[in-house]
This record gives structure tokens, sequence and C-alpha cells, in this order.
């Protein structure tokens, strides 16, 4: 009983896929058919459209019976066609500065953007000698002392310095301030 069941669900399940995929054939044959009407559609209104524009633009022509005539109607279609060519060549000559200027900006921007990666810089150190040497080569023929460009500066002596000089030692200084002796000298010397 067990087997019959099985046999008729997978039967039944092979049934329900067959009619999905019969479905999805319909379906995709449906949306085939509806895409080449669309297209057959576009392409009727491209040459309506192409009519309409030639119509317009570009009157039916219409040949003279003298020679004169039809001389004149050569110089005018002549004038015409170099009034055209003058067109496209500034049109030509405009695309091409815009590409250029484009170009220069893409450039810009690129190396503003930073693309490269750029490498860890490592401190060096170096005299200015050999740093002029490195980027000049063999045309480094100055020896660039930086000390002595510089400045002398004299010292001048200052009544502080003098002071400080004339003190001597500290020791020495409150010794004999120290006691009786030096307070009677101190006030004497307020006195004078």
């Amino acid at each position: 009983m067990d087997t019959d069941n099985l046999f008729s669900c997978f039967f039944h399940l092979q049934k329900k896929r067959r009619a999905a995929t019969a479905r999805r054939q319909h379906l995709k044959s449906a949306m085939l058919q509806l895409a080449v009407t669309e297209i057959e559609k576009e392409a009727a209104a491209k040459e309506v459209e192409k009519q309409n524009y030639l119509a317009e633009h570009c009157p039916p022509l219409s040949l003279p019976g003298s020679m004169q005539e039809l001389q004149e109607l050569c110089k005018k279609l002549h004038a015409k066609i170099e009034s055209v060519d003058e067109e496209r060549y500034d049109t030509e000559v405009k695309l091409q500065k815009t590409t250029k200027e484009l170009e220069d900006l893409s450039q810009k921007l690129f190396d503003l953007r930073g693309k490269f990666k750029r490498p860890p810089l490592r401190r060096v150190r170096m005299s200015a000698d050999a740093m002029l040497r490195a980027l000049l080569g063999s045309k480094h023929k100055v020896c660039m002392d930086l000390r002595a460009n510089l400045k002398q500066v004299k010292k001048e002596d200052t009544e502080k310095e003098k002071d400080l000089r004339d003190v001597g030692d500290w020791r020495k200084n409150i010794e004999e301030k120290s006691g009786m002796e030096g307070r009677k000298k101190m006030f004497e010397a307020g006195e004078s």
C-alpha cells in the first residue's frame, strides 16, 4: 500500500513539473512575440520620423530647363555644402578641445586622488653638503658651512655682572655681615 502511494505521489509531482515547464515555455514564447511586435512598431515609427525630417529639411529637387538656371542651382548647392563643412569643422575642433580638457581634468583628478600607494618615508640624517651633492650631482662645488655665516656677538659687561664678580665668595660675605660687627658696618654704610 505504501509503495502504491509513493508511486502515485511521484507521478503526480512529475505531472506538476511538466505543467510548470510547459507554462514557462508558453510565457517565454508570449514574451518573445510581444518583443517582436514592439521592435516592429519602433522601426516603423523611426522610418516615419525619418521621412518627416527629410521632407522638412530637404525639399524635392526640381531641375531647371536652361543651362544658366542649372549653374545657379549648382552654385547654391556648393554654398550650402561649404557652410555645412564649416559648421562640421567647427564642431570637430570644439569636440577635440573638450576631449583634451576632459583628459587633462581626469589626469588631474587621478593625480589628486592618488591611485598609487605612497611609500613610507624614512628619516635620513644628512648634512647640507651631502644633500646638495645628492640633488645636484657633480655640479655641486660650493661647500656650505652654515656656522661660518653666523653673526658674531660680543658680550658687553653690565653693572650687575661687575657687582657679581666683585662680590666673590658668598660665604665670606655672610661671615662679615654676621654678628654685631656686621650690623654695625651695615648701619654705618647706611648713614654715610
